[in-house]
């Protein structure tokens, strides 16, 4: 295997992302399912992957532990200036993938490590040599894992392999159980600044009065609000939704409005209202678990979605993709699964997938819709149930997790792709 440190390998199309895996943690880059974790989004082809090489580093220093007449400063500084040039390359790849992801701090870590490493060992100690190539081996291997398959990727086209096991963080903010309604999660294409915003909404019903947004994942968790949105104020007006098939997109709540029924959002930035009649759309039908869920908003790196039911349709899936300036419908698709049967759904690089409940304790991804290719198909994926009952499922775009609201409890889940 070639030791091309991030031949990060698959130049994915325009809307695409692959996510070989789920982030364990910045140390790890494997996942629970044994892979390496990376994000790829390749807008262009123009990052130099042949340029990093680090077995020219190990090469270095094997030299200078071949001897002390060869322990000479001039060594010293080569090696400095690979790891500037190196720092300098993972700089282009994470403005090349626009990522935030922790992977890329990981390595700005332990490139600023192995700088300190050679200061030492120039200084103090010959001998101690052995460490910096154990270093640089470290980082060597991770790098190379994400590699994982050099086979040219181009155009790629990326689907569900499987869903890790339910990870769940804890009790909604209001610590209380009686909350079976709402949902979480992260913003699906935050403005800059806001990259760690979380949010939360949740209820005793299926009714959507307010909105509650956390800086980062700890606050979220120490229920240290950064600022709430009520929907519903003293009468003076009524913004509220129904059901609990919301998405925050650029600091904006897509939700299902009350009255009239209708598409709806509120800018959470400007604190603006607005909303959108869906011609023919029917408030009949809802997901099998739940009232209420008529219009079902989702987001995936191509944009904004709903699935709805018109009385044309006769309770099968619609699917409409949103032109978020306009707030309107722009194009449409129809399935041929029927709605009460389907217990959620979310697109996932612009392919639908539809969820349905096997048992008490397991659910299935049994359905999708292509709409890049205009084609559907029966799948069975299967994934554990934290318990029995759940309201809200959506795909998120910025970390490639799945969220859940299910019985007043955070839960997510990791997924693994496979190329198709």
């Amino acid at each position: 295997m070639d030791l091309l440190l991030f031949v990060l390998l698959l130049v994915a199309p325009a809307h695409s992302w692959l996510r070989i895996g789920a982030l364990a943690s910045v140390e790890g880059s494997v996942g629970e399912f044994g892979q390496c974790v990376c994000n790829v989004f390749l807008p262009d082809t123009s990052f130099p992957a042949d340029r990093m090489d680090l077995s020219n580093l190990t090469a270095r220093v094997e030299i200078l532990e071949s001897g002390p007449d060869k322990y000479i400063k001039l060594d010293f500084e080569l090696l400095r200036i690979e790891l500037r040039e190196f720092e300098v390359l993972v700089t282009q790849l994470k403005a090349s993938l626009n990522s935030s992801s922790p992977a890329f701090e990981s390595l700005y870590t332990e490139i600023r490590n192995m700088s300190l490493i050679v200061d030492q060992l120039e200084n103090y100690d010959r001998s101690n040599l052995e460490v910096i190539r154990i270093e640089f081996a470290k980082l060597q291997r991770k790098l190379e894992k994400c590699q994982d398959d050099q086979d040219d990727f181009s155009n790629a086209e990326i689907g569900i392999l499987r869903i890790g096991k339910p990870i769940i963080n804890q009790l909604n903010a209001y610590l209380s159980a009686s909350y079976k309604y709402g949902g979480w999660g992260k913003d699906s294409k935050p403005l800059p600044g806001s990259e760690n915003m979380y949010w939360y909404s949740g209820y005793s019903d299926t009714l959507v009065s307010r909105i509650t947004q956390y800086s980062d994942y700890y606050k979220l968790i120490m229920r240290q609000a950064f600022r709430t949105h009520e929907l519903y104020v003293y009468n003076r007006y009524d913004w509220r939704g129904t059901g609990n098939n919301y998405v925050v997109r650029e600091n904006t709540l897509y939700y299902q409005y009350r009255s009239p029924f209708a598409m709806g959002k509120f800018n959470m930035t400007s604190a603006t209202p607005t909303y959108k009649v869906i011609p023919k759309a029917s408030a009949q039908f809802s997901y099998h678990y739940s009232a209420n869920q008529n219009l079902d908003f989702a987001a995936d790196e191509s944009g904004l979605w709903i699935t709805y039911v018109t009385e044309e349709s006769n309770g099968t899936l619609v699917l409409g993709k949103i032109n978020e300036q306009s707030f309107e419908i722009k194009e449409v698709w129809q399935t041929s699964v029927f709605k009460q049967s389907v217990t959620n759904a979310f697109m996932i690089c612009g392919v639908l997938y539809v969820t349905r409940s096997v048992d008490t304790e397991t659910e299935e991804i049994f359905y999708t819709y292509d709409t890049n290719k205009n084609k559907e198909s029966y799948v069975s994926i299967p994934f554990e149930k934290f318990q029995d009952f759940y309201v809200y499922l959506d795909y998120n775009p910025t970390d490639q997790r799945i969220y859940m609201f299910n019985n007043g409890y955070y839960v997510y889940y990791n997924i693994k792709f496979k190329v198709v």
